[in-house]
């Protein structure tokens, strides 16, 4: 009976690690690339002043999940399609955002960016 038990756990953990893996990778989607930009849009629409720190930390944890040129990529695709979609968005703080916050990415956050181009 004891054994029978421990199969069973080891079926439930496996199953678990089979379902869960996928999530655990740090991949960048629009909805990653949103919940980070959520903190900024008063920013965002703003007239200037410095970045709240929640804006800042999760620029920087965008700007760490992006590590292949694939997710550079699409991270830029999504901030682009977001910049354009965001009322009252101030471009020029969009631009200046991320060395705002002490990050460097290859590409200034505007609806005209190419992101094809991003490596």
């Amino acid at each position: 009976m004891a054994s029978s038990g421990v199969v069973r756990a080891l079926a439930c953990f496996l199953v678990a690690s089979a379902v869960l893996a996928p999530h655990a990778e740090a991949a960048v989607t629009c909805g990653s690339v949103a919940t980070a930009v959520a903190p900024c849009l008063g920013y965002l629409r703003g007239t200037g002043g410095a970045p709240p720190a929640g804006c800042c930390s999760s620029i920087r944890g965008l700007n760490a999940a992006a590590k292949t040129p694939a997710e550079r990529k699409t991270a830029c695709n999504c901030l682009k399609s977001a910049a354009g979609s965001i009322s009252g968005l101030n471009y020029g703080l969009a631009a200046r955002l991320p060395a705002a916050c002490g990050v460097n990415i290859p590409y200034k956050i505007s609806p005209s960016t190419n992101c094809n181009q991003v490596q």
